[in-house]
């Protein structure tokens, strides 16, 4: 059963909080501050009676649906999900199985005059699926019924999937045909391949297997007059790509109703290595020559000293991480060094071709490799890189807030940049006497530049109140300091609401202008998750 209050399933495998990762807390942050929570039956207490009159086989009014489909994963919404404080429901919750009861369910809305929000994993962190309880009802579409492989074209290689299937419903629909998409976003086990479609998401091999827009072939798209079909064809000089006007609309100009996408045959081999390097400056030249010379790299990552220093505290394997440390300070990599993993995928020959081209640049920037002890590691990383949200919930009960935030910026900025992002961060709640740590790593990395993707921790206020004031605090801060470096407001979570007020600094005024006037052209009435990914009209 999914957690109604907090990331994941219940019974799945956690990373193990340890002694040493409280202590670090302690030391960096201060003493957490541990709150109640409020139970599902009190919020459930809370919900108002539906204003949406009419009644439709395929919508529930349920108090525990509704609840269930109130918020998403960012940072407000554990706040309101934590303190019992929801302030707002929607009035009912739809469940598809088909696109012509997606078309169905909007002709209902239209004519009850309500507002709709699509739901896919609910695993949004900037405000996507919120509903506002001012104007109209809400009626949420959920697409979880919509989970099936429906075709695979083996000749071309183009699989077609309800919007609504989760990323391990994906891979093992294709692994049983021999196939995989590769797309694996740390939100891989909840989040849906319509939600990566509609949010412009990133895989984290995306070196080998591309964006969601390298892999989005085509689909088919409801809006309130009509179906949009996007026809999957592998390229065309016939006007403006349809694809793109899709990729990253966040449920503004339509419902996602069927996903088509580019697969591959299932990987030969497949590693993933850790390494370290002494500095900062030297991971970082290792990352950007290794991306630009073309390497066949399936992924790397590459944290900063501060970064570093975090994860060793946090990780859960005391002690591999204790013999790794020695290792690496005998070998002369010690304060302030750099762990890099990469992962190399594809036919065994390619596989060790690859490994001596990368094993001669980590020599030429003075890495310390860890052979065997190295593979060792990047098993962990691999085995445990999609069970990293459950420690935000563990983090919380002992008092403690986790964030993250993302942006992209070319190569000659990415250093400046995460340091005056980092800085922004850290002294965010200066004033307020508090200490907020920070740290980043380049999640994905291209020719051009790579992304800076930050964390910060902070203990949580004197109440949940404090606690939210405190983040807004962060979140401006952190947002102001990427328009100021020229970034991207996202890399790869996409805009939702949260972000929405920041748009117009990389978009332009003709650029916003252009985006509204195609959310009027498909949704006259503003419907469609008002407020999402452009700010709400007057």
């Amino acid at each position: 059963m999914r957690y109604w209050n907090s990331w994941g399933q219940d019974g799945s495998e956690k990373p193990h909080f340890t002694k040493t990762a409280k202590a670090f807390l302690k030391e960096t942050v201060g003493e957490g501050r541990i709150h109640p929570e409020a139970s599902l039956e009190d919020v459930c207490s809370q919900v108002s009676p539906s204003r949406i009159v009419a009644d439709h086989p395929l919508v529930s009014k349920d108090a525990e649906v509704r609840v269930r489909h109130a918020r998403g994963q960012s940072f407000p919404d554990w706040v309101a999900m934590k303190s019992g404080v929801f302030g707002s429901f929607p009035d009912a919750v739809a469940l598809p199985e088909t696109p012509e009861q997606i078309r169905e369910l909007m002709d209902f809305a239209r004519a009850e005059d309500l507002d709709v929000i699509p739901y896919g994993g609910g695993t949004s962190v900037v405000g996507h699926i919120n509903p506002v309880n001012e104007g109209r009802p809400v009626l949420t579409i959920s697409m979880e019924r919509m989970t099936r492989l429906l075709d695979l074209d083996e000749e071309s290689q183009v699989a077609t999937f309800g919007p609504g299937t989760p990323g391990p419903m994906v891979e093992a629909q294709l692994s049983a045909r021999g196939y995989t998409l590769g797309h694996y976003p740390q939100s891989f086990e909840l989040s849906t391949v319509g939600g990566w479609v509609a949010s412009r998401s990133s895989g984290q091999q995306s070196l080998r297997y591309g964006r969601i827009e390298q892999l989005f072939a085509g689909g088919r798209l409801e809006t309130f007059d009509g179906t949009l079909d996007i026809p999957a064809i592998p390229a065309s000089a016939a006007g403006p790509d349809l694809r793109e006007m899709v990729l990253g609309s966040e449920g503004r100009f339509g419902i996602i109703s069927e996903v088509k996408v580019r697969v591959q045959r299932l990987p030969r081999k497949e590693t993933f290595i850790a390494v370290f390097f002494k500095n900062w400056d030297y991971a970082y030249a290792f990352a950007r020559e290794a991306t630009q010379r073309k390497l066949q790299l399936s992924m790397l990552r590459a944290s900063n000293g501060i970064e570093t220093h975090a994860q060793m505290k946090l990780a859960g394997s005391e002690k591999l991480i204790n013999l790794m440390e020695t290792y690496i300070r005998l070998r002369g990599a010690d304060e302030g060094k750099c762990m890099v993993i990469f992962g190399i995928t594809g036919l065994p020959g390619q596989v060790r071709s690859t490994y001596w081209q990368v094993s001669k640049l980590i020599w030429k920037y003075r890495g310390v490799g860890l052979y065997g002890l190295g593979k060792q590691v990047g098993k962990i990383w691999e085995k445990g890189r999609f069970k990293y949200p459950y420690l935000r919930n563990d983090l919380w009960k002992a008092g403690y807030a986790v964030d993250t935030l993302e942006t992209s910026v070319n190569w000659s900025d990415t250093r400046p940049s995460m340091e005056k992002i980092e800085k922004a961060v850290a002294n965010a709640l200066k004033d307020e006497g508090e200490h907020v740590h920070a740290f980043s790593h380049l999640s994905h990395v291209y020719t051009q530049g790579s992304s800076i993707y930050t964390t910060y921790l902070f203990r949580l206020g004197e109440n949940w109140q404090q606690t939210l004031a405190w983040w807004h605090k962060i979140k401006k801060a952190a947002s102001m300091a990427v328009v100021e470096c020229g970034g991207t407001i996202s890399h790869q979570h996409g805009v939702g609401k949260d972000h929405a007020p920041y748009l117009p600094f990389e978009k332009g005024e003709l650029g916003i202008k252009a985006l509204q006037t195609l959310s009027d052209h498909f949704d006259p009435d503003q419907r469609l998750v008002p407020g999402v990914l452009l700010e709400k009209q007057p």
